[in-house]
């Protein structure tokens, strides 16, 4: 894990803490309100920014009014939070890479050990899904997981984010893209992780939060290069194509606005789930912000 949050401090007014990830897709989104370039329309947003599977522990702490979070940590905290209609991960092709440290291998037995990113990360409930009961699991810091295969002191490994373009060069071994295992499963696309609100907080000023966003969001989405320096600053040994490559991934018309098909994914999410037992019968689905 990190040593602790980086801390950026913006805008003055009532305090909302806010956590986000280091990914190329957040600081992308959130560059412009990172920098002081929006306005923060009454608010001072104390920003952390954190490992995924540090702000889902953060969910379950109740430590952020607001934050990024994976969906399968969401879909435990359905009573008291709402997904903000913008800042999701959501897309066809994004999906976590199963990889190998060795060619022409497969999770078959307990003698073998798997790395994931975090008990609660989307890349835990895919290999739940499908590969339950295979090998055991280790769960470790998502920049460790290839490391740790190319050293060959693990079997298998749930990689998430960057290392989907990278693996290749560290002599690692795709077993399959679990995200086109989902797509072709459900018919929709993998719904990663999104920003949550929690609902103790009244409509209006939820709505203002995600109002913020929308504005960093669309001045990123604007002029890409401004967002290049907090993307380079926050970013684990990229350069600025894989950096770029990330967005192009990550960030689409899903991230803007959570509707259709995207909207569609977490419902079929929160069945999966309750269907293998992940989550109780009765719990609350995810529930999307109404602008």
């Amino acid at each position: 894990m990190s040593d602790g949050p980086t801390t950026i401090t913006v805008g003055t007014g009532k305090r909302m803490h806010l956590g986000i990830s280091t990914c190329p897709n957040d600081t992308f989104a959130f560059a412009a309100l990172l920098e002081g370039r929006v306005d923060t329309l009454g608010y001072e947003f104390v920003i952390d920014l954190l490992d995924i599977d540090e702000l889902n522990q953060g969910l379950d702490s109740g430590r952020f009014d607001v934050l990024k979070a994976s969906f399968h940590a969401a879909l435990h905290h359905t009573h008291h939070t709402v997904v903000l209609p913008v800042g999701s991960a959501i897309g066809f092709g994004v999906g976590p890479l199963l990889l190998a440290s060795k060619p022409n291998s497969r999770p078959e037995s307990a003698d073998q050990l798997a790395l994931c990113p975090g008990a609660r990360t989307t890349a835990k409930l895919l290999w739940d899904l499908f590969y339950r009961d295979t090998a055991r699991v280790e769960h470790v810091v998502f920049s460790d997981i290839m490391p740790r295969l190319a050293e060959g002191s693990a079997d298998f490994g749930v990689c998430i984010h960057e290392g989907r373009f990278t693996y290749e060069q560290s002599g690692l071994h795709c077993v399959e893209d679990l995200g086109e295992r989902w797509e072709a499963a459900t018919k929709c696309p993998l719904p990663l992780g999104g920003l949550l609100m929690r609902t103790q907080h009244p409509d209006a000023m939820i709505k203002q939060v995600s109002q913020v966003v929308s504005s960093s969001l669309a001045a990123a989405r604007q002029a890409p290069d401004s967002a290049l320096p907090a993307m380079r600053r926050y970013a684990q040994s990229m350069d600025d194509a894989v950096l770029m490559q990330h967005v192009e991934l990550y960030v689409n018309a899903w991230t803007e606005s959570l509707e259709g098909a995207g909207a569609d994914s977490l419902k079929k999410l929160s069945e999966l789930a309750k269907n293998a037992g992940m989550v109780g019968d009765k719990t609350p689905d995810l529930r999307i912000l109404e602008v």
